[in-house]
């Protein structure tokens, strides 16, 4: 039975990609701190640590306790928008949290470290995004998700250890945090429709994403490490059909009944348009499952009228508040 690390495990992909490993056969081991996700959300049969990756002591004792084969790496502040204004914290989050996580993992001999990156490391004005292209991440979310990639690279050019890079997009569904303002569209609508609260969009709305249904990648994302010919590369994976940001909102209105308003907030800075091609993943992962968009939707709604909201959590201090839109102040 492979031993596996999760980060992140208690977050909205990494509890669905515990779940699908423990349901493949592995004996999975969570470590989040709690600051994005809640212990419920664990599987049952997987081990828990409260810890944070940033914590180079627990990162190491763990491993030394774990003699984990892989390590999925998916523990992140994946705060695209906000990380403009939050640079420290995003970079000893994203980047430093992450050099602790790999430096244990080859001082301990993973097989394999599987790591979640985001298609924010390629910018804008590359369509569709493909993993040939050269990355020119614009906010310090992506930087940092593409520093990452580089030392991966690097360090099983110089220590052999294997690894593989998803470039997820726009995830949602179930268990996703209906309590955080400042990341996933398709939580802060749902939260809003459920408080009767207006729509609200930066911009036009019609800027676009591929919104992609939790289920349809968590088993493709387990099964990675089964694959060696996805060893050492990277992948897009995701839905193929951007929508644009206003139709999404007035699809999340038809499936709730609502005539909630739809309020335009200022723009902010922002890629436009961000859709990638899958060519790539298809090769390695055929027939992967693509649910249709209102169908994910409405399962996510309908999940998300069981929940009890909680207050806005609190966002870690903004460092640099210049330009940060009022709408966040």
């Amino acid at each position: 039975m492979p031993r596996t690390l999760v980060t992140g495990g208690a977050g909205f992909i990494g509890s669905h990609l515990a779940e699908a490993l423990v349901a493949a056969g592995h004996q999975v081991h969570v470590l989040d701190d709690l600051s994005g996700g809640y212990q419920a959300n664990v599987p049952e049969g997987a081990r828990f640590t409260k810890g944070s990756i940033v914590d180079a002591a627990t990162v190491e004792s763990l491993f030394q306790g774990g003699k984990f084969d892989f390590v999925y790496h998916a523990a992140a502040y994946a705060a695209e928008g906000l990380s403009h204004f939050i640079r420290r914290h995003n970079y000893e989050n994203n980047v430093l949290g992450s050099v602790n996580l790999i430096n244990a993992a080859v001082n301990h001999g993973v097989k394999c470290f599987v790591f979640f990156s985001s298609i924010a490391v390629y910018g804008r004005g590359q369509l569709p995004m493909t993993e040939a292209m050269r990355p020119l991440p614009e906010d310090p979310y992506g930087i940092a998700k593409y520093a990452i990639e580089l030392d991966l690279e690097a360090a099983c050019q110089m220590f052999g250890m294997p690894y593989i890079i998803f470039r997820p997009h726009n995830v949602y569904g179930e268990r996703q945090n209906l309590n955080d303002r400042f990341r996933n569209v398709v939580g802060i609508f749902c939260r809003q429709l459920l408080s009767g609260e207006p729509l609200c969009i930066f911009g036009d709305g019609l800027q676009t994403r591929a919104f992609t249904y939790i289920c349809d990648i968590a088993g493709t994302l387990a099964a990675a490490v089964n694959a060696p010919s996805a060893y050492n590369r990277i992948f897009n994976i995701g839905s193929d059909v951007p929508v644009s940001v206003l139709d999404l909102a007035r699809m999340m209105q038809q499936i709730a009944g609502d005539r909630s308003e739809i309020r335009h907030l200022p723009a902010r800075h922002e890629v436009v348009h961000a859709f990638s091609s899958h060519a790539a993943i298809d090769e390695v992962f055929p027939n992967r499952p693509m649910t249709p968009l209102l169908e994910g939707l409405n399962r996510t709604y309908s999940w998300a009228k069981t929940q009890t909201l909680l207050p806005y959590s609190k966002p870690c201090p903004i460092e640099v508040p210049l330009k940060l839109p009022p709408h966040w102040a």
